[in-house]
């Protein structure tokens, strides 16, 4: 099968970020069917004959594979040895799985930017007792022998299924660690030195079967209790910063030959050095503002990257935007609509609703992308905290 033959695209995933894709299927002929294990899932609004099963059975995949010409995945937590075994028997797969195995597990994705040349925090793996209240030398990787040792608070993150914040912490000392060690069912972590960042940045960019590579405006994100509250378009750096970004998003995604969208987040230290965090090899949270403030959204150009189609215009369509992530505070079943419907009213702004429904603490249930005149960073703070004075009052 031809390129051009790609109409019917399998998305291992129904959470909001398949759904997203719903759209710019219908705008680019396109047909979607999903493998999700839920019928209230948000995805299945927009790709209404799916296969109910968890997302890592493979079992499940290969009945996906019948009704579609290529799969792609929303999320990371597939179970790759079993995909492997379909990919030999010539079921297709974008981005590849040889792109994302070096990117599941943390640890090994560490070791993979490392071997190409990304400059990302110091690390280690760990899985045992830490003596005295720093990583000595003989304890870390051998590729940071003889450097400085990483003292507490350090981070340490769980290597597989984390997201959201979930399975990262802030470590202050020996204890914590072992307590949190414990909570994590004593498997081996990723354990990275602390990095007193002054912002932190993202990018999203998406590499197409010929081998071209757009990049988005890099934008800042502003976390709270490590998950995504706001996202400011464009960031508030220099040029020079963005070239040194766009250059790491186009070795990453071409290194790994990438077909779709992978998100970047990075930390900004307080001297202008950029650091990579972490690596998401599909569409992003830190990207939504690209449905409503770009000129192809993050979910278009991923979709059309699978199917094989030239990848679009990915300027800004407006001076500037901040889109605000709209978080579960509460236990309920409420779908909020006199506040969505109060978000809606403001000028230039766009809620997106996810059809969740159960709200809990935390829990992405929407966005708001509001398209500005303006790119001051102080101005984009002042419309995120009133949509979050309604959202949360």
């Amino acid at each position: 099968m031809t390129d051009s033959e790609i109409k019917k695209i399998g998305i291992i995933g129904g959470g909001q970020l398949a759904w997203m894709m719903g759209n710019p299927a219908q705008k680019l002929g396109l047909k979607l069917i999903i493998q999700t294990p839920n019928i209230a899932d948000p995805a299945v609004s927009i790709a209404p004959d799916p296969i109910l099963a968890p997302i890592d059975d493979p079992a499940a995949t290969a009945k996906l594979a019948n009704y579609c010409d290529t799969i792609t995945f929303e999320n990371e937590f597939i179970n790759l040895e079993g995909l492997r075994e379909l990919a030999a028997k010539g079921i297709c797969f974008r981005p590849s799985l040889e792109a994302l195995a070096p990117l599941l597990d943390k640890y090994e994705q560490r070791l993979y930017l490392e071997k190409i040349g990304i400059p990302q925090p110091q690390f280690t793996t760990w899985a045992g007792e830490i003596k005295k209240e720093k990583i000595t030398d003989t304890q870390l990787s051998n590729q940071y022998l003889n450097q400085n040792k990483l003292d507490f608070p350090i981070v340490i993150k769980a290597r597989r299924h984390g997201y959201d914040g979930q399975g990262t912490f802030i470590i202050k000392d020996s204890d914590s660690l072992e307590k949190t060690w414990q909570k994590l069912g004593q498997n081996p972590l990723l354990v990275e030195e602390f990095i007193p960042f002054e912002r932190e940045l993202a990018v999203v960019a998406a590499r197409g079967v010929t081998g071209e590579v757009v990049v988005y405006p890099v934008v800042e994100t502003q976390q709270e209790e490590q998950v995504c509250r706001r996202v400011l378009v464009p960031a508030e750096i220099s040029l020079k910063l963005v070239e040194k970004i766009n250059a790491i998003a186009k070795t990453i995604l071409t290194s790994l030959e990438v077909v779709g969208i992978f998100g970047i987040e990075l930390f900004l230290t307080s001297n202008g050095k950029v650091l990579v965090n972490e690596i998401s090899p599909r569409t992003h949270n830190s990207g939504h503002f690209t449905i409503d403030a770009c000129q192809t959204s993050q979910f278009e150009n991923h979709l059309r990257a699978v199917a094989g189609l030239p990848l679009g215009n990915t300027t800004l369509n407006c001076q500037g935007a901040i889109m605000v992530n709209l978080l579960g505070y509460e236990t309920s079943q409420n779908d909020y609509i006199e506040k969505r419907e109060k978000l809606a009213n403001l000028p230039e702004t766009f809620v997106h609703w996810y059809g969740k429904t159960e709200s809990r603490r935390g829990r992405k249930l929407g966005h708001v992308t509001v398209r500005c005149d303006f790119q001051e960073r102080n101005k984009l703070n002042a419309i995120a905290k009133n949509i979050e004075s309604i959202w949360y009052s």
